[in-house]
């Protein structure tokens, strides 16, 4: 099922909670709803969902206009939060009441109750009730339950959030997994950056009700068009500066780091004008014991070592530059301490890992 939006604008009185948004999810797709806190995407599902009205626009599914259309009559399966299933029911029972409500025969409702138990890997839980079960199985019990209606669309509104850290690693596995199996197209709401990098097949990252970039993970760790994206996806160094020189290949900036060349120009600027370099940590090549700033480096650097974080699979360095500027670089496999704080070493990074981004703006606090 191919889902679209377009113009759609959802207002409260004179508050807008999602403003102008043209967004197509593709048939079969994994696509995530990125961004902060009370940025709109929620608002954005329940609109898909019809639990919201649409104050101005359109939601199409595969060409039809269903902007109007009941929830009941939308074919949608969801997933939320905080699981919703019933206590007193157990596993098997839970899946069935959806089915019950469409009065299937019996012999569909069994055959698809087992099929999803099979996909969400349930089948030996499916007499327990959801109390004797994990936050992991529970989530699979919700998600068996939304597949088991065979929906149009399935939207998860923060499903992993109330999970610990290991868990959450699990159900991501089994999400995708599932999602391949089924091909479903699955709208995912998340503040969670690693969540929508290593499951999504697109991502829309919004803020302050408007969408800011829609891409594949990718394209928008890669190839962010804007500072608050670039520092929004991942993590990454965002240095304010002055463009002195520019052609169709090169950028070369003026910052209080020093003169930094781009060969990554995601934006039109001219010489003269303000913009904001970004750097990612991992891109940042520093001389210390096996690990070399490489000669290929068109940017090199010696900058002071103000703190060493050990991560066990790397290790992050900050350095002081300009007027108490921070930056950050970080060392993979790094194995025995091998930079000390106070220390000053010589870092590095190609220019084609500089990405050349209009000057840094105030989106606000969001919505």
């Amino acid at each position: 099922m191919k889902v679209e939006f377009k113009g759609v604008y959802k207002r409260y009185g004179k508050f807008t909670a999602v403003s102008n948004l043209n967004l197509t999810i593709e048939d079969g797709a994994l696509h995530f709803l990125l961004g902060p806190s009370g940025c709109g995407k929620t608002t954005t599902l329940r609109m898909l969902a019809g639990l919201e009205t649409v104050t101005e626009g359109q939601i199409l599914f595969d060409g039809k206009d269903v902007t109007k259309l009941p929830a009941s009559e939308r074919g949608i399966g969801m997933v939320f939060q905080n699981y919703a299933l019933w206590p007193h029911m157990t596993v098997y029972q839970n899946i069935e009441y959806g089915l019950k409500l469409r009065k299937l025969p019996k012999e569909e409702v069994q055959s698809r109750i087992n099929e999803v138990l099979d996909f969400t890997q349930l089948s030996n839980f499916s007499h327990r009730l959801p109390g004797q079960l994990s936050g992991g199985q529970q989530q699979r019990v919700a998600l068996a339950r939304a597949l088991a209606i065979r929906p149009n669309v399935l939207l998860l509104d923060e499903p992993l959030s109330n999970l610990d850290a290991k868990l959450r690693l699990e159900m991501r596995d089994n999400i995708s997994r599932i999602h391949r199996q089924t091909g479903i197209t699955t709208l995912y709401v998340t503040h969670d950056q690693k969540e929508s990098l290593s499951m999504g097949t697109s991502i829309t990252v919004m803020h302050s009700g408007k969408q800011i970039q829609t891409g594949t993970p990718r394209e928008l760790y890669n190839k962010p068009e804007s500072a608050f994206l670039a520092g929004f996806i991942g993590e990454t160094n965002l240095i304010a500066g002055t463009v002195s020189e520019i052609d169709a290949e090169k950028a070369v900036v003026d910052t209080e780091l020093g003169t930094v060349i781009s060969k990554n120009l995601m934006t039109k600027l001219n010489k003269g004008d303000a913009c904001t370099v970004s750097i990612r940590p991992e891109a940042i090549d520093v001389n210390a014991g096996d690990h070399k700033v490489s000669a290929a480096a068109e940017n090199k650097f010696s900058l002071k070592v103000t703190n060493v974080t050990y991560l066990g699979e790397s290790e992050q360095l900050k350095f002081e530059y300009g007027s108490g500027r921070v930056m950050r670089a970080n060392l993979h496999n790094p194995g025995l301490q091998l930079v000390e704080e106070e220390q000053t070493v010589e870092c590095g990074f190609k220019a084609a890992d500089v990405a050349l981004l209009p000057e840094q703006e105030d989106l606000g606090p969001g919505t």
